[in-house]
């Protein structure tokens, strides 16, 4: 854990390269993301374990580093395929304990661009068994047993362990997840990398209750999505608005637009910018965001 008087600080993006990811990454990030990659860019890792902190006293380090072996709680990504993603699954806290893994992944993703026609794959269609589903893989026809479900801007979405999952190209998605990178690859439309078949069907689960969440609206802010492991919320801030918070669980700020200061009693101000997060320990109790021009941002915690 973070030492106490730690107040918050901004993580720079780590990019993943993915067969089905973009080469361009603009507006969220520029030429420098994809420069001299071979492969395109399917991921920013906002809260991964070697993002470097950008600002204040601890500049320079990992957030593995300034976390610990305790693991900050949660992993938020920008997701940006340009291709559809494998068909996946992932196990729960049980099934990745027996594993030797400390917790399982159970996911969400906050839609903030969609093309017309844009859709994920959440779930089995009714019928579906480990069988047919082994036979599916085996000669192609995987994608006619998941449920398509189109998405649109705005559109919150919660993936449970166990959940067959997949997404469709023509979308930017803020995934917010347990912290835990254990995938087991279906099906991959004969892209030829590895499968999981095995394990995956051994995890997967025929039921989940995986789909879209309706928002709340909230005192002064929008509740997207509200999970045992997750809490992501958005704000909106006119220009020159403050908006207070208090400190609800380790989390993070993530900018979406425009620009703001991240201010607290007892630290330094820190700049909330678009496409990158500002990690808020618990201890340095509440915050406020104050915006020139205005901001929008969302907040993810794991409750306490």
């Amino acid at each position: 854990m973070v030492s106490a008087g730690v107040g918050p600080f901004r993580l720079a993006p780590t990019f993943s390269e993915r067969v089905w990811g973009r080469r361009d990454l603009r507006p969220w990030y520029g030429a420098e993301a994809t420069a001299g990659r071979t492969q395109p860019v399917g991921e920013a890792w906002l809260t991964g374990p070697e993002c470097v902190v950008e600002t204040g006293a601890l500049a320079g380090k990992t957030l593995k580093e300034v976390w610990g072996a305790e693991e900050f709680p949660l992993l938020v990504k920008m997701l940006f395929p340009e291709e559809k993603l494998s068909v996946q699954v992932h196990p729960d806290d049980a099934q990745a304990q027996a594993m030797g893994q400390p917790r399982g992944k159970t996911e969400c993703w906050y839609v903030l661009e969609a093309e017309a026609g844009a859709a994920v794959a959440l779930g089995l269609k009714e019928g579906a068994t480990k069988e047919k589903i082994r036979a599916a893989v085996a000669d192609g026809s995987m994608e006619e047993w998941m449920r398509w479900l189109p998405v649109s801007v705005g559109d919150m979405v919660f993936v449970d362990a166990g959940t067959v999952h997949a997404i469709g190209p023509g979308v930017v998605l803020l995934e917010t997840q347990q912290t835990c990178d254990v995938t087991f690859r279906l099906y991959d439309y004969g892209r030829g990398r590895e499968l999981h078949l095995e394990q995956g069907l051994a995890v997967m689960k025929m039921e989940t209750r995986a789909g879209k969440v309706a928002a709340r609206r909230m005192d002064g802010f929008v509740r997207l999505i509200e999970e045992k492991y997750f809490v992501v919320d958005r704000f909106e801030v006119g220009a020159g608005g403050e908006v207070v918070m208090p400190t609800l669980g380790v989390g993070c700020l993530v900018g979406l637009k425009g620009e703001g200061m991240v201010e607290g009693e007892g630290f330094d101000p820190v700049e909330l910018v678009a496409g990158r997060a500002v990690v808020v320990p618990a201890e340095c109790g509440g915050v406020s965001v104050k915006a020139g021009v205005g901001a929008s941002f969302v907040r993810c915690f794991a409750p306490v």
